[in-house]
């Protein structure tokens, strides 16, 4: 369904005023995964004021013309309305015979211990996936950790991080780093660089910088930043982070294998965490952490980074689906699993010569 131009500002004011809202929601997001079909699900009340939306990404798939739809921390509404979530969700099925899904899922951006959304959603004829064990049986993150920073100032909520994180920025500043705002292809390509570094030094895939590019057009200045952290000019960390209504989201970042004690990390995210004061957002995201907060674990760093700055540890629901043709699922399901297997092995191929 295309919309009107008319229709996209109501959304974006709906969007950006109501506090479930979130940017995988958003029509910006959706312009950047112009490889899937997006359709955007509408519900008014009786004032025809717009009472909620939900984005549903739809992808073609080889299997006998199907497809799969994904709403991304879906929905955006009341989510104590049964009336409009019924309605969303009667939409996303129309959708899904549109479109011919074998099936719809969704990852809601609601605490686990809300039970009551819970069952209205599982009333509704959803299904709640689980045995969720590692990060690759997820799309979002299932755990994330959240700073409230609603009615602080610089002063009072640095004054709530834990002493060492306190310190670290202050030496950072103290050690001469800077952090300077990107927007040219040249910034990107630093940014891409960078991220690469850190891929290849903590094991994680770094898209091309190409999509960094279209990400930062898609989303434009007012919902985006390229932050580049240097040292005597030379760039050693980098930041993108996301502000959508009420929140500002650690969407990437990376850092230089060099001057790692310049401690420049800490002050990006102090400098992202500023963003958001300056907006008068309510909540800080840092986005995904390890559900296992043990010392043992090998994301416990990044758990003890995070954490000095006083966040809080949120456990989502678990992802919420439908299956509409369970054959062609089951085959899906087999597809996803060989595929998974083949990478995998191709990557244990690759690390034999590096042990």
């Amino acid at each position: 369904m295309e919309l009107s131009n008319n229709e996209l500002i109501e959304i974006k004011e709906f969007l950006n005023t109501h506090p479930k809202s979130h940017f995988l929601q958003s029509p910006e997001w959706a312009n950047l995964k112009s490889s899937w079909i997006h359709e955007m699900i509408i519900v008014r009340d009786e004032n025809n004021k717009i009472k909620g939306t939900m984005s549903v990404l739809i992808r073609k798939t080889p299997l006998f013309g199907t497809s799969i739809m994904y709403a991304g921390r879906g929905f955006v509404c009341d989510i104590d309305d049964k009336d409009t979530l019924e309605k969303l969700t009667a939409e996303a099925k129309k959708l899904a015979k549109k479109y011919k899904a074998f099936i719809f899922r969704m990852d809601p951006d609601v605490p686990v211990d809300n039970k009551d959304f819970l069952n209205l959603m599982l009333s509704l004829g959803y299904k709640e996936k689980k045995n969720i064990k590692t990060i690759d049986d997820v799309i979002q993150p299932k755990y994330v950790m959240r700073l409230n920073i609603k009615d602080h100032t610089e002063d009072s909520l640095i004054a709530t991080f834990h002493s060492k994180t306190r310190y670290n920025i202050r030496l950072s500043i103290k050690k001469g780093v800077t952090i300077r705002e990107g927007s040219s292809d040249e910034d990107i390509e630093i940014f891409h660089r960078i991220m690469k570094e850190t891929g290849s030094r903590d094991d994680f895939f770094i898209r091309d910088s190409s999509y960094f590019k279209k990400l930062y057009d898609c989303l434009g200045k007012e919902h985006v930043k390229i932050l580049i952290a240097e040292h005597e000019g030379t760039p050693i960390a980098v930041a993108m982070p996301v502000l959508y209504g009420d929140k500002v989201w650690y969407l990437y970042g990376g850092s230089s294998n060099q001057y790692r004690n310049l401690m420049a990390t800490y002050l990006v995210q102090w400098e992202m965490i500023k963003w958001g004061l300056e907006n008068k957002c309510n909540i800080y995201d840092f986005r995904g952490i390890t559900g296992y907060w043990d010392e043992k674990s090998p994301q416990y760093g990044v758990y003890k980074f995070k954490k000095g700055f006083n966040g809080d540890e949120v456990e989502f629901v678990n992802e919420l689906y439908m299956v509409f043709n369970p054959f062609i699922n089951t085959l899906w399901k087999i597809a996803e699993k060989t595929y998974k297997f083949i990478g995998n092995t191709k990557e244990r191929i690759k690390n034999l010569g590096k042990n």
